[in-house]
């Protein structure tokens, strides 16, 4: 006859969590709005380049909560600009977005994975500026792209955005 006391328990257990719900199945936390630029800070780390036309190569790029709790909730996006061409980059195929909230102080990043294109090539993107947005945010941050021209496969880069992950704890 333990078995019922336990059963007991655990139904009154269910039945207590399911008392604090507000019935619409979402958080009713009032400080997951999505996360803006203005209050993050953005860089750009250490990238491992590709050193010639045809070599992949990474550039992290670290999203740090210098604000009011926040969201980020989809995939990150990058624009590389070469003069007023403009190539959004595509999603990393095969990548899941996940629901990330941010602390004051809390990190995330992601990577934009791009293959080098051969400097003057028709094929190649001369990118000079990345410019990043976060999801839900209509605001943008640019920097400098320094690791040299993008290939061009089919009608756009060889380039992606990875998804973010948490960093840290």
């Amino acid at each position: 006859m333990r078995a019922f006391p336990l059963t007991v328990t655990a139904l009154a257990a269910a039945l207590l969590l399911t008392a604090c719900d507000d019935g619409g199945g979402k958080s009713t936390d009032k400080n997951s709005s999505a996360c803006e630029i203005g209050g993050v800070s953005v860089q750009i780390g250490s990238a491992s380049v590709a050193p010639a036309a045809g070599d992949a190569g990474e550039v992290p790029v670290s999203i740090t909560n210098q604000s009011t709790p926040c969201t980020l909730d989809d995939f990150p996006g990058a624009v590389l600009e070469a003069g007023t061409a403009k190539e959004k980059l595509p999603v990393l195929a095969g990548a899941k977005a996940q629901k990330l909230k941010l602390a004051k102080g809390d990190s995330a990043s992601f990577t934009i994975a791009y293959v080098r294109g051969k400097e003057g090539d028709a094929n190649a993107v001369a990118a000079k500026t990345v410019t990043i947005a976060l999801p839900g945010s209509a605001t943008t941050r640019s920097f400098p792209w320094s690791y040299g021209p993008v290939a061009l496969k089919g009608s756009g880069p060889d380039a992606s955005v990875s998804a973010f992950q948490q960093v840290g704890d």
